[in-house]
Order: structure tokens, then C-alpha cells, then sequence
């Protein structure tokens, strides 16, 4: 499959600061492309470039093979972008809000009310379409705000954190509208800072930091680089000297309490890990240690995201 969206090679400098530095990657038809990165790392500047919004200093951006930039601004006809602040008009009604935005897109006649009412309908507000935009909850915003870019049918959409601070049913409601689009064959790329919804949408993702490509692949690959853990917490007291645990067991002790870990990167198969396991309950069991928890790390984006950039993701 050939890529809808190339980013190649994208580097913007503001004045001694360099955000983007040769940043490159691509999203294919139907594909959900999560982009990652702590606050600062160069996401917006990134985006903002594909939207043709700034100008990078050299690289380029194509879409569908036609170079993207501010001086063809047809070319960005073809995108939706959700901003992470709301961008519709409160004194104005759902419908009103679209019926703007669509003549925007040069959307007229029957065509706009069509795509009006497919919008408001897809976003589940078609009920609320004659309601005014400041009469609803932050929930339904964010859904009036993803039916604005999409009811002209865009290749390529842009969420830059569109489910931030909405409550669990628009979350569900837009998550299903995005699977929705990719079924359609719409490109996605999806930044967002809550990771499970980007392991739960996106094939594959890229991380970034300092405006540099850290990692990407698909989801299941990048985290082959994180091992499975398991860690069992006992109380203060501590085994005997004289028993000796098996390398593969890391052993760190607190005022109150004894933390053991055991780690897929020791030992060469899960059922080898849960060998290890079993091995020591059996070893704190004969010495009265009772167990406060047993809890499994699994390998996901957190994690990993951690483990390259070294900030949690809100950094």
C-alpha cells in the first residue's frame, strides 16, 4: 500500500531553538498513526506544518503526492483537523456552527445540508441541532468540534488531544467515530497524551522528543522493547541470609517493606518467568513472609514512552 501522508525530513527553527529536527514518517490510507511526545517535543509544530499552517525551513510534506504548503492552500482542502482548544462558535447553534464551517469547504445547497445533517447525526447530536453550542456539555463540544472537521469528507484528519477532559461516553462515542472513518479509508493521525486510547486506536505510532523521531513502528513491535514484570511486595521482614534467591529475582528493600521483581529480560520464556514465580511464593511461604501484592507490569506505550524520553508524557 502506498502512503497517503510523507513527512520527510521536516526541520523548523525558531530562533536558536530547533523544534523539528528531520523528523520523517508516513500514514497510509485507513491507518491510525499515533504521535507521541511530552510537551515541547515538536507534536503541534509538526502538525501545524502538515497543515500548511507554518512553513518549515527545508523538507517536505506531500499528500497523495502533491506537495503541501501555504502557498496552495487548496491543497489543504483535503484535511480535517480537531485542535486541542474548541474551535466553534458558542452563540451559534450545532447546525449553524456546520453550515459555517461547511461554506468554508465551499459546501452549498443541498450538499451542505446533507453533509450538515450526516455530521451532526455521525456525532450523535442531530437531536441537539437547533440547540445552542454554549448550552452543552464539554462532552458534546468535542463532538461538535470533530463534526466540523470532518462533514466534507476529508483524505487525511488531524486530532490533536480530541478527547481531553470529556466524559466517558463522548470519549466511547468519538473513539467509534474514528474507527468508523478508518473503515471509510480516512487517514487519522492521532496525538494524544492518553495512552491506551492511542494503543487501542492506532496501528502504529512514532515518538518524539527534542524534535527528533525516537521510535516508530507498529504498536506490537515497539513494545517488544519493554519486558514483562512481575512484582511481589512482602512485609519488613527479610529472608535469612542464607537463602539465596535466584539471579534473575531483583531484591530492593524499603523501611517497611521487601519489593522482588522478576523481569522477562532475565529469563528466556514466560513459562520460565512463571517458574520463577512460583519458586519464590514457595521460598516466602516456608519463611512465614506473608505477601502484601502480586502485580504484573505489561509491556505498553507508557512505559516505553518513559523508558526513551525519560519524562512521564505530560512533561
Amino acid at each position: 500500500m502506498s502512503a497517503l501522508l510523507e513527512v520527510k525530513q521536516l526541520v523548523k527553527t525558531y530562533g536558536t531553538l530547533k523544534a523539528v529536527d528531520g523528523l520523517s514518517f508516513h500514514v497510509n490510507p485507513g491507518e491510525a498513526f499515533g504521535l507521541l511526545g511530552p510537551n515541547g517535543a515538536g507534536k503541534s509544530t509538526t502538525m501545524m506544518m502538515i497543515c500548511g499552517l507554518v512553513e518549515p525551513d527545508s523538507g517536505e510534506v506531500t499528500l497523495d503526492g502533491q506537495v503541501l504548503n501555504r502557498r496552495v492552500p487548496l491543497s489543504r482542502a483535503r484535511m480535517g483537523v480537531v485542535p486541542q482548544d474548541l474551535a466553534i462558535y458558542p452563540d451559534l447553534t450545532a447546525r449553524e456552527n456546520l453550515r459555517f464551517f461547511g461554506g468554508l469547504y465551499h459546501l452549498t445547497g443541498s450538499d451542505l445540508h446533507r453533509r450538515v445533517d450526516e455530521a451532526l447525526d455521525r456525532v450523535g447530536l442531530l437531536g441537539r441541532a437547533d440547540d445552542f453550542a454554549e448550552t452543552f456539555s464539554g462532552g458534546m463540544k468535542r463532538r461538535l468540534n470533530f463534526a466540523a472537521a470532518v462533514m466534507h469528507e476529508p483524505v487525511l484528519l488531524i486530532l490533536d488531544e480530541p478527547t481531553v477532559g470529556v466524559d466517558p461516553q463522548s470519549r466511547a462515542h468519538l473513539i467509534e467515530c474514528i474507527r468508523s472513518l478508518q473503515q471509510g479509508g480516512t487517514a487519522i493521525i492521532y496525538a494524544s497524551h492518553y495512552m491506551e486510547e492511542v494503543q487501542t486506536i492506532c496501528s502504529r505510532a512514532a515518538i518524539v522528543d527534542h524534535g527528533q523521531l525516537l521510535a516508530c513502528d507498529e504498536i506490537p513491535e515497539l513494545l517488544k522493547q519493554i519486558p514483562l514484570e512481575v512484582e511481589v511486595r512482602t512485609g519488613s521482614t527479610q529472608l535469612p541470609g542464607s537463602v539465596h534467591l535466584n539471579a534473575s529475582i531483583q531484591t530492593e528493600r524499603a523501611a517497611d517493606e521487601t519489593v522482588y521483581r522478576i523481569s522477562s529480560e532475565n529469563v528466556a520464556t514466560e513459562s520460565a518467568l512463571n517458574r520463577e514465580l512460583t519458586s519464590l511464593l514457595s521460598v516466602l511461604a516456608e519463611h512465614s513472609l506473608s505477601v502484601r501484592s502480586i502485580r504484573t507490569h505489561e509491556p505498553n506505550l507508557e512505559r516505553l514512552f518513559l523508558k526513551l524520553t525519560g519524562h512521564r508524557l505530560r512533561d
